[in-house]
């Protein structure tokens, strides 16, 4: 089964024929016999179909209300109700091009691809614990509202309450695309329920962000350079809670790397779980490396934005969240925290172009 290279970020991104003849490739493929016999290939060409209609779909409708308004000037000459019929055309027309604007913005090499999270507590103790136990909610929320699948590899909890750390996958259409936008620095300025003064405190998480990059990727990894624990997986009890010792912390000694997973009942599946994630960070390491190289070579400094300050959620004394790199900022915090991050997303994206 032979896969079509170009992605719909590629050239003739509007080119409307030349997409409907990469789904209808896509679709035959579909059809074979042998379709599901590597199961792997079949998910990519599924995935990318879904990705392709998702910019066809639109751009037919986008394509239509303009010559449905090429239609209404040709006969309006002055005629009020046409022009106001026009308007409507126009106004129903704007949130469409908008959607096919963010599509071309998701033009990254692997913004197609899931993404792995990484929520980290900062200094603060249970107060921190407590927002990223939020911001986790929130990331749940806005993955659910797209219809994206979200699993938890890892997650460490607060000695009193929150999450002190938590693994995420959230696969779906660009996820990765989408939520490269968050990695960074998170403060959260309220006051704390857990205070009995009533005072206002400031808490920090991080947010890591890496692409679910494909099993076809070469990077290799030595055997001799794991590290690897077994341990008995953590939960709340009851019936089903797991006895065995199967989940797994691999740490990869050269780079220090660690990932667990105690999602699975069985050992093998948790550890295939942790090379999945161990591989996607040495990927990323190797483009910042490369990266770097080149931005060396031609004198150019490289921004550092992971430990930065990316966005404040501020809900006492008033209430707003700002992005710190594109302004962009709203009063309605309770909207955010329960998952409606699209303008800012939004905006990061824009502001990159």
């Amino acid at each position: 089964m032979n896969t079509p290279r170009n992605s719909p970020n590629s050239g003739g991104f509007f080119d409307l024929p030349v997409l409907i003849e990469r789904i209808r490739a896509y679709e035959d493929q579909m059809t074979a016999s042998d379709f599901w016999n590597d199961q792997n290939k079949a998910n990519k060409l599924i995935k990318e179909l879904k990705s392709l209609k998702a910019v066809v779909e639109p751009l037919k409708e986008a394509e239509k209300r303009v010559a449905d308004a090429r239609e209404l000037l040709d006969l309006a000459e002055g005629d009020a109700d046409m022009e106001a019929q026009i308007e409507v055309e126009s106004g129903l027309l704007a949130p469409i091009v908008a959607k096919l604007e963010i599509q071309v913005l998701l033009n990254g090499q692997y913004d197609n691809c899931n993404a792995l999270l990484n929520l980290n507590s900062g200094a603060g103790g249970t107060e921190s614990c407590d927002w990223t136990s939020m911001l986790f909610r929130m990331y749940t929320r806005w993955a659910e509202n797209k219809g994206f699948k979200v699993e938890v590899y890892d997650v460490l909890d607060g000695e009193e309450a929150g999450i002190k750390n938590v693994a995420i996958r959230i696969e779906g259409d660009k996820a990765y695309g989408y939520l490269r936008a968050e990695k960074g620095v998170h403060r959260l300025v309220r006051i704390s329920p857990f205070d009995a003064n009533k005072r206002r405190h400031t808490s920090f998480a991080s947010v890591d962000v890496i692409p679910e990059i494909d099993d076809d990727v070469e990077i290799e990894i030595n055997p001799d350079d794991l590290k690897v624990d077994v341990f008995r997986s953590s939960g709340p009890g009851g019936q089903s809670v797991n006895t065995a010792d199967s989940a797994v912390r691999i740490t990869h000694i050269p780079t220090g790397f660690v990932t667990s997973s105690q999602v699975e009942r069985s050992q093998l599946q948790n550890k295939a779980r942790c090379m999945r994630v161990l591989k996607a960070k040495l990927f990323e390491l190797r483009q910042q490396e490369l990266d770097s190289k080149l931005a060396a070579e031609s004198g150019q400094k490289q921004k550092i934005e992971w430990g930065s300050q990316i966005r404040s959620y501020v809900m006492q004394p008033y209430q707003l969240v700002k992005d710190h790199r594109t302004e962009a900022e709203t009063g309605n915090v309770a909207k955010v925290m329960d998952g409606d991050i699209d303008m800012f997303i939004e905006a990061f994206l824009k502001m990159k172009v």
